[in-house]
Formats: structure tokens, sequence, C-alpha cells
């Protein structure tokens, strides 16, 4: 299975949109992502349980695939129990029906004797699975990492996946160029997928140039696809950067409207469901008559909109500013009713969905 476009790694289930799957799988397709990797296995044991042991994973795979979003699992490796963790990654890939799957392989296959560990996971994992799409994720810079060994992990698998984090500095594009001559030089040589870095780390952050620079140097060195690591921390503590890895058009994918915008074309629609798809699940929607809170409610209050308000209503985006977390726009619209609304609102803008909606009317 070949991978294109846009990605993220997720960790911990439970840090990305509270947990919730349906959250998570509708978040990833308003990014345009193509695929999420999630983690199903840390060595010999499952991942991604919750704490009554029920499997976060296998609801999360679905919700993403009924979205045509990819599904892959991945596992870090420690080498210590090669036929045990090959064992549970098998157990795992069968019982979260998954995509394909990155092997995360780091410090601790530098040690000594770890040649042997690798070639007895991967002869048990290939053994179960001939067939299924494997990545490795490890280094950036191979020649930094001589001790890892490459060679035994590469002939198995089907795509590289270099973790390209260029913490403490500001420059993905040579550091992405480098690496992929790096791998180019060594035997075997993978279809580079790179995963970049969206995270914040003591002081030090991505930026949303970063990561603008690093989808373009992808496409640029003609990779098929590209990823980021990591979805709960990018979204948690740098949002902006979330929003321009949504907004990048990868091979001529549309760019996103504003939410701005995509507030008014879902009033446009007329459609609640797509209007409420906007809202986190704890919104506020403040009017002059009421304020509601939680979705079933606001539900109620664009019925009423719709029915009783005004019917059939166009919606008139007249202009809007901010950006990040917040919205300030205008908009007049009329109604088959003869009704006519003048609305100045405020939208707080929570991991791409509106938070706060407050509104102030003028009916004429």
């Amino acid at each position: 299975m070949t991978l294109r476009g846009k990605g993220f790694f997720i960790w911990k289930i439970r840090d990305c949109e509270n947990g919730d799957s349906q959250a998570i799988a509708e978040a990833a397709l308003r990014a345009g992502n193509t695929h999420v990797m999630i983690k199903i296995a840390d060595g010999a044991y499952s991942y991604n349980l919750d704490p009554s042991g029920k499997d976060l994973v296998t609801s999360l795979v679905q919700a993403l695939h009924k979205r045509s979003i990819q599904a892959w699992g991945w596992q870090y490796i420690y080498g210590k129990d090669p036929l045990g963790e090959a064992n549970k990654a098998i157990q795992r890939i069968n019982q979260c029906q998954v995509d394909g799957f990155v092997i995360d392989v780091e410090k601790e296959y530098k040690e000594p004797g770890k040649r042997v560990a690798a070639e007895k996971y991967l002869d048990r994992l290939r053994a179960a699975f001939p067939d299924l799409s494997v990545g490795l994720s490890s280094y950036r810079f191979p020649s930094y990492h001589p001790q890892v060994p490459w060679k035994e992990f590469l002939e198995r698998s089907d795509f590289n996946m270099p973790q390209v984090y260029w913490v403490q500095a500001h420059n993905p594009a040579d550091q992405l160029t480098r690496c992929v001559q790096e791998f180019q030089a060594i035997t075997p040589y993978r279809p580079i997928i790179p995963t970049g870095s969206a995270y914040k780390s003591g002081s030090w952050q991505a930026s949303p140039e970063d990561v603008a620079k690093f989808l373009k140097t992808a496409q640029d060195l003609n990779l098929t696809a590209a990823n980021f690591w990591e979805w709960a921390n990018c979204r948690r503590y740098i949002p902006e950067v979330w929003e321009t890895i949504s907004r990048y058009p990868w091979s001529g994918d549309p760019v996103l409207p504003d939410i701005a915008q995509q507030y008014i074309d879902a009033l446009n629609s007329r459609d609640i469901n797509r209007i409420l798809g906007l809202y986190a699940p704890n919104a506020v929607h403040i009017n002059a008559a009421r304020t509601v809170q939680g979705i079933p409610a606001i539900r109620v209050w664009y019925e009423s909109l719709f029915s009783q308000v005004l019917r059939n209503p166009t919606f008139v985006l007249t202009g809007h500013t901010g950006s990040a977390n917040t919205r300030n726009l205008t908009w007049t619209a009329s109604g088959e009713n003869g009704r006519v609304r003048n609305g100045n609102d405020t939208l707080g803008v929570l991991e791409d969905k509106i938070s706060y909606h407050y509104t102030f009317f003028n009916v004429n």
C-alpha cells in the first residue's frame, strides 16, 4: 500500500481530541491527512488501552477508514525480547486491522548484538505478514548512527521513514535534503517518507514557516508523502503549526478555506450537521436571547433559526480578521420571510472548531 500526502503520528489516543475517535477522524479529514500512524504496541506490550483494558485503537481505525484515511500502526521495539515483540506486533496488527505497520528503532538498537535481534524480529514478523506494507522509523542521518543495523531493517521494509527533527534549529529544508542524500548512498535504498517536527520541546518549538518549508522540500525532492510528530503536542501547544500543515496543498490538493468562511459556507448549506461539525463538543453559543451550551442545545437553536426566524436564508461574509485561535467576522443574512439580520461575531477556535460563538443581532 502506497502512502501519499500528509499525515500525523499519534502517541497517546487519550490525549488527542479528548480520546474521541470520531473527533480525531474528523480533525484528520479537515486537515487533509491521508494517513495517521497510531501506536499499538510498546515492546512486548499492547498500547493505547484504557485503564479498564478496552482497546482504543480499533474504534479509531474504523473511524478513519470511514473517511477513507489510512490507519497505520506503530511499535517501539527494544531488542531484548525480539520474538516476544514480534508476536505482540502480529497480535495487534490482526486485532486492529491496520493498513500498514511502522517499526520505531532508536537508541536500544545501537547496543552490541542487536543485529541478531533485528533478524529474529523481522523473520517472525515477515513470516506472518509477507505482503503487509512496513516502514522503518529511525534516525535522520545514518552517518551519525552507524551502529543501527540499517541493512537488516531496510531489506525487509517497504518504506524508510526517517525522523527529521530539527530541534533547536529552523532549517528543515537543509536537514531533509541531507537525510535523503545520506540514505541514497547506502544499500538497500527504500522510498523515503520523512517525519518532521510539529511539536514544542522546552523553549524550542517548530514554527509555521518550518513545517511549510519541510513539506515543500519533500515535494521538491519528489517524495510521495510526509508526516509529523506529534498530534497531541501540536494541537495543544502550537495550533498555528497544525493550521499551517492543514492548509498546505499537497500535490494540488485544494487549500482549506479559513474557518470563518467554512462557517458561512456551512450556514448557506443549511445542513445543521455540517454546521455542528465546526463546533467543539463543549461549545457555548451566546446570542441576544439566551446562552446555550453543548451540541444538542446548539442544534435546537439552529433548527429554530432556519424554520422560524429566517426561512431559506442566504448568508454573506462581509469581513473577518484574526488568526490562530480567534476570528472576528461580520455578515449579513436575509430569508424568504423578508427578515434581515446583521451579525458581528467572535469565533473562538479550539482545535480548528468553534469553541465560543458570541453573536449580537440587529433585526430589521
